[in-house]
């Protein structure tokens, strides 16, 4: 039998009964075990620009005194741009979820220091707003050579991500160019 006759036969279903058995009934108990009982979030992989969208299966989210736990994550069939099917970092994104390095507090490693220390999110806004006051203050031009008015940042750039909503970009826009930033880059192309 032939590579491409084996995956027809495969696909057509015939497999499933072609021994004597119809095994569509296991199949679906096995996919039911699977994610019983388990909350579905959807979501983006944040990999790419893509825009795969993803069903992200949760224990014990809806238990007291029970952390949560991402038990599985697969592509969401329903999605016109991935139909279901995942490459092989978005198949990882369970891994990614669930690792003990995975960042979940910002980190601060002072002028000089070696390592990196646990800040508070409130202390790490309040950081990055008065580094972005300073460098504002610093490069600001009113005006360019000629005298024209331009209320313009150069000094300072700002990167978007591919799994950012229509809504975060334009938050993000109004944010850049309130602050007079121009240089941008996003990668999203949905």
């Amino acid at each position: 039998m032939s590579p491409s006759s084996r995956r027809r036969f495969l696909q057509s279903g015939a497999a499933l009964t072609a021994f004597g058995f119809d095994l569509r009934p296991a199949q679906a108990a096995v996919r039911e075990l699977k994610i019983s009982r388990t909350t579905q979030t959807h979501s983006v992989c944040p990999y790419c620009a893509v825009g795969c969208s993803v069903v992200i299966h949760t224990l014990g989210d809806k238990a007291r005194n029970v952390k949560p736990a991402v038990v599985h994550i697969e592509g969401d069939p329903e999605s016109p741009i991935n139909r279901g099917t995942l490459c092989p970092k978005g198949i990882s994104l369970k891994e990614f979820v669930n690792s003990p390095r995975r960042l979940t507090r910002p980190l601060y490693r002072a002028p000089g220091a070696k390592d990196w220390t646990p800040i508070s999110w409130e202390e790490a806004f309040t950081k990055m707003a008065a580094r972005i006051k300073k460098s504002r203050d610093a490069g600001f031009k009113a005006k360019d050579d000629q005298g024209r008015t331009v209320n313009r940042l150069d000094n300072i750039a700002m990167i978007g991500g591919c799994t950012d909503a229509n809504e975060v970009n334009f938050l993000m826009s109004k944010f850049r160019f309130g602050l007079g930033i121009l240089p941008y880059e996003n990668q999203a192309r949905l």
